[in-house]
């Protein structure tokens, strides 16, 4: 039976679910997998969370390099967070040979060439399921699961905070900020959210999962991002009634050698499958040749969810006897071959206030035909004060022409351009 010694930097959140999970189904694991994985160190500071998880005391290392060296450990579980020491510590696991899992997506998305090079030259794994979208398992799909096809779109609800916080706003009709503030009070934001409701999180996640489906290196760098902040419960309440829902999307897109990546709210049609993921929930939609359409579905974030993942990745590794790479030339870099566009295509919606006079309708129509913009869905209410509020969804169109015809709207001194969102 294969025998492999972990070690575990990190007792937080996630660290402690796969310290629970290692300990309590270590038997299960040994039945169902044919692998004996035991925890054999863990680096953790704080001593009352030492004795919370009932590690032995023989068990908990003084320093990294004592984790690392520890004759018993064939496996690093980096679970401390943040990049800078987190990057440290990895790459000392690889130079000693030493696999590695992690669900860092920061540390992925920025280093991931690095840490690969690293791994290679060392005869080493690395794994890294657990950094996008929790416990789904959408990067072993990507890679065992639909080989046989081309995928020319992947997109998803990646991050849990937001989608809370568009919920609730869609549910309850709150605000932003009320909402952002019931999602502290759950644990679902951070005292400071703003890597998660800036997109940040996101476009981690996606710089790595469109690398793996379009098989080419997809950096950080290229990936546009907007975050919800600006969000307002007006934007929402007129996007229901015109039978869309708002998410934060994470969405890319590869048609010959040119791909679009791009994080930012968009309604949805009511019917489309990411329209009924609520709440902390997470779901990822694939278009492959072969396969045709697709989604995975849960949960995003938490303890066990991710732990679970991590997990996967431990008898992934014990059980395979060669260690799993990128398909693609992992540089720094992209590709010179691809060409990145950030001039996305598809309907958007507007909400305006406009002078309630006549002709007002006509000279918006004007402007926007001039960049090429047709109106497919239109609704207008009074505003009061002389005023009307128009919310309007475009035919498809692109980024450029929508920007040059706001620019010039916003010139006008009959509209104001209140919002704009993609509509997907």
């Amino acid at each position: 039976m294969k025998k492999v010694g972990v070690a575990i930097l990190g007792l937080g959140v996630v660290g402690g679910g796969v310290y629970e999970i290692l300990t309590k189904k270590r038997e299960f694991l040994i039945a169902t997998q044919g692998v004996d994985i035991s925890v054999e160190s863990v680096l953790e500071v704080r001593e009352d969370r030492i004795r919370e998880l009932g590690v032995p005391a023989g068990k908990v290392a003084a320093n990294i390099a004592e984790a690392v060296c520890n004759p018993d450990v064939s496996a690093i579980v980096e679970c401390i967070g943040g990049v800078d020491a987190a990057r440290e510590y990895v790459l000392d696991a690889l130079h000693a040979g030493k696999t590695v899992i992690t669900g860092n997506k920061e540390l992925i998305a920025k280093y991931w060439s690095e840490l690969e090079r690293t791994a290679k030259t060392h005869n080493a794994g690395l794994y890294f399921e657990a950094s996008c979208v929790g416990g789904v398992p959408i990067i072993r799909t990507l890679n065992d699961g639909v080989q046989a096809n081309e995928i020319s779109c992947i997109m998803g609800i990646i991050n849990g905070t937001t989608n809370f916080i568009l919920s609730e706003m869609t549910e309850k009709g709150v605000s932003y900020e009320d909402a952002l503030a019931h999602a502290k009070s759950l644990g679902f934001a951070e005292s400071d959210p703003s890597a998660d409701v800036e997109g940040y999180d996101a476009a981690y996640k996606l710089s790595i999962l469109s690398s793996l489906a379009f098989h080419t290196k997809v950096p950080l760098a290229k990936v546009f991002r907007e975050g919800i902040a600006t969000v307002t419960a007006e934007d929402i309440l007129d996007g229901k009634a015109l039978g869309y829902r708002l998410k934060l999307l994470a969405i890319g897109k590869r048609e010959g050698n040119t791909v679009e990546v791009r994080v930012h709210p968009a309604f949805v049609k009511e019917n489309h499958p990411l329209a009924a993921v609520d709440g902390s929930f997470n779901a990822v939609y694939l278009r492959g040749d072969a396969v045709g359409e697709m989604m995975l579905y849960g949960r995003g974030a938490g303890s066990l969810p991710t732990a679970s993942a991590i997990v996967s990745d431990i008898v992934f590794a014990a059980t395979h006897g060669e260690h799993r790479y990128a398909t693609f030339k992992n540089t720094a870099s992209p590709d010179r071959d691809i060409k990145f566009t950030a001039d996305f295509s598809g309907a958007y919606y507007l909400r305006l206030t406009v002078s309630d006079e006549q002709g007002v309708l006509a000279k918006l129509a004007a402007i926007l035909g001039k960049y090429g913009i047709s109106i497919a869905e239109l609704r207008q209410t009074s505003a009061g004060g002389g005023a009307s509020k128009l919310f309007l969804v475009t035919h498809g169109t692109h980024e450029t022409a929508i920007r040059s015809a706001v620019s010039k709207l916003h010139a006008t001194d009959f509209a104001k351009v209140e919002s704009v969102l993609r509509v997907c």
